[in-house]
């Protein structure tokens, strides 16, 4: 019989998706001040007051450690039908539990975020960040700037480079502005735009700037061709707008915009993109549960982020 005392430190085959205490995957919970270390680091920031329409997103890391029950990653890992194989077998996972908001004071609020960013980074081979709204990516992205040649891969609705929306800098609009500015080596990949509310200015901007910028309709035509844009060789942070996917798979989010990617077509951009460079960091943002009664959203999210590990692990 098994101790009931004993550390759970990963998650025991068999045991039920709604059984609780809830953690990423049913991880053990490590905060971030006590002394560990592990392969893969979940963190959750619990913020959402830099979004412009539907709030909810503040929900959002615990819906996924709701919901990454169902994905409780077993001592043997995932098996896979199509190779044979076990995924993701012998990898180590912590939840560290979430960043706690300033509230209305954003600045302190980011500062939080990337100390604990950073903290996380100096624990773990491949830190999880778990929104929250998407201004939560820049101060996270602060945490980097000692790797030199950084790529984001930004998979989105929205392009997020608005210098400012409403007279404010540091909405969900702005992340990837305010990050080229205090990081100005960085480069920036958008793949899964759309939508009718296109910042011209914006658009420009980026362009000007030599991000690569990719249509949803372009993925879908012609995903091949949209593959070969991907870099290759870099240090990539990978940024994951849940409203990138079509609103039929993901309804649970603040600004959702019809004809989004298909969950094959996103999660063929990750493998792709995380096979042929070195992850460095990966977040989730803009899952607003609140939104989606179904729970549909949360679920799928997981599940892209469950997909994401195994492609980093091989």
């Amino acid at each position: 019989m098994p101790d009931p005392g004993a550390p759970r430190d990963q998650a025991r085959e068999g045991e039920l998706p709604f059984t609780g205490p809830a953690t990423f995957f049913k991880a053990a919970h490590r905060p971030l001040h006590e002394a560990w270390e592990a392969d893969v680091g979940f963190l959750g920031i619990p913020y959402d007051f830099g979004v412009g329409f539907r709030p909810g997103a503040r929900f959002g890391p615990n819906a996924v450690r709701e919901a990454s029950g169902r994905y409780a990653l077993g001592p043997r890992g995932y098996f896979d039908v199509e190779s044979g194989t076990f995924r993701l077998a012998g990898a180590r996972l912590v939840d560290a539990g979430d960043v706690d908001p300033a509230q209305l004071e954003y600045e302190e609020t980011f500062r939080r975020v990337t100390d604990a960013a950073r903290t996380l980074r100096g624990k773990v081979k491949l830190p999880v960040f778990v929104g929250g709204d998407h201004s939560v990516t820049y101060p996270i992205l602060r945490a980097y700037d000692d790797v030199p040649g950084l790529h984001v891969l930004q998979l989105d609705a929205h392009l997020d480079f608005s210098d400012s929306r409403n007279s404010t800098r540091y909405s969900n609009s702005s992340p990837f502005r305010r990050a080229v500015e205090e990081l100005p080596d960085l480069t920036i990949t958008v793949m899964g735009l759309r939508g009718l509310r296109t910042n011209p200015e914006a658009y420009q901007a980026a362009r000007a700037r030599g991000h690569t910028l990719v249509l949803a309709r372009q993925v879908r035509q012609d995903l091949p061709a949209v593959l070969k844009l991907l870099p290759r060789g870099r240090a990539l942070y990978v940024s994951v707008d849940v409203d990138v996917l079509d609103p039929s798979l993901a309804p649970g989010t603040g600004s959702p915009e019809v004809e989004g990617l298909g969950y094959g077509e996103a999660a063929r951009i990750l493998e792709v993109a995380v096979r042929e460079n070195h992850l460095v960091g990966l977040d989730l943002v803009e899952l607003a549960p609140p939104l989606d009664p179904t729970g549909l959203t949360p679920l799928v999210a997981v599940r892209l982020l469950a997909e994401v590990l195994t492609y980093w692990w091989g």
